[in-house]
């Protein structure tokens, strides 16, 4: 399927997947369209909120909305809970394609507020399934690996029982039994993507990556809950982008659910070496593992392979390497 000229609405695009995502489309000549309040985890919520690292994360906010504005990419600046206004909105851009990212994108933040969560992520997802419904529009929901649990064995796939632990991965597999519900009911297409442990550039969700380099580059020390020996299957922002826009050009994407990783999981530890090697006088303890973290390992990408054409090209020594070297580059020209 030709996405050329195609109009794309990225639901909660002004975060970290969705600024990137809406580059990447605009560079394959797609039209992308940014609804985002910039109230969660963004630009008007930053200054509020005790968070390490503000000004920081303030030039990087700045820096998404900067390279956006230089693209030309449209954001309107709306709550996407808000269901009158909000389905104006969707009408007048009248997407071809509807990609819905509005969460809370972080499983410690879900669990110590999820009404905030709840709202964000299901009360969002419901008026983009009520705005599809009425045109059959191509829903893809972006959930994540958290909705597996604990893993069962080494490694899961598409069809692994789910078994969430904590809020933000049971809302998420909430979302996609609504959206699977409104398949059913309105033949709504859809897809669903699932991806795990991300990082990548212009990230200031707090996830392990990320904070593993902004304590480094700050001569402050590692902290790893666990010992160092659990695996997560880490997922570059880049492939996560590819196997998205193919999601978006493929027909059999239809009414699927992907792993979209890089389907090889790696010890902390072997994340804390590479680190090491870009900042060798870190230091590195270890601390006691957090209950609400499941026990993680590899995800299966075989099925987005064979159906997409998935290649994820980004394993951790050259994914991470490059995230390391923005991160220092970003820093020094503050």
């Amino acid at each position: 399927m030709d996405i050329i000229n195609k109009k794309i609405l990225l639901v909660g695009g002004g975060g970290f997947i969705g600024h990137n995502l809406a580059l990447y489309l605009k560079d394959k000549n797609a039209i992308p369209y940014i609804v985002d309040s910039l109230s969660v985890n963004n630009l008007y919520s930053i200054n509020k909120e005790e968070v390490k690292n503000k000004n920081l994360y303030s030039s990087i906010l700045n820096n998404r909305v900067e390279i956006l504005n230089k693209k030309g990419i449209k954001s309107i600046i709306k709550d996407a809970r808000n269901h009158e206004d909000i389905l104006k909105i969707y009408q007048e851009i009248d997407p071809d394609i509807i990609i819905h990212l509005a969460a809370v994108s972080h499983a410690n933040k879900s669990n110590k507020d999820p009404h905030s969560t709840f709202d964000n992520s299901l009360r969002t997802l419901e008026n983009t399934l009520d705005f599809a419904r009425l045109k059959k529009k191509h829903v893809i929901y972006l959930s994540s690996s958290m909705v597996y649990g604990n893993f069962d064995g080494k490694e899961v796939d598409e069809d692994t029982t789910c078994n969430p632990i904590g809020v933000y991965g049971t809302l998420k597999l909430s979302g996609e039994l609504i959206v699977k519900a409104y398949s059913s009911v309105f033949d709504i297409p859809y897809t669903i993507i699932r991806p795990s442990a991300l990082y990548g550039e212009r990230c200031v969700s707090r996830r392990v990556g990320q904070i593993f380099i902004e304590n480094a580059i700050q001569d402050l020390d590692i902290e790893i809950n666990g010992s160092g020996e659990e695996k997560l299957d880490f997922t570059y922002i880049e492939d996560l982008l590819q196997g998205i826009y193919k999601s978006c050009t493929s027909q059999n994407s239809i009414n699927q659910i992907f792993n979209i990783t890089y389907g090889n999981s790696r010890k902390l530890s072997e994340l804390a070496e590479l680190l090491k090697s870009e900042f060798p006088k870190v230091n590195i303890n270890y601390a006691g593992r957090d209950k609400f973290i499941p026990e993680r390992g590899t995800l299966n990408v075989s099925k987005a392979k064979e159906l997409l054409d998935y290649a994820p090209q980004f394993n951790l020594e050259k994914g991470y390497i490059k995230y390391i070297k923005w991160y220092k580059n970003f820093w020094k020209n503050l």
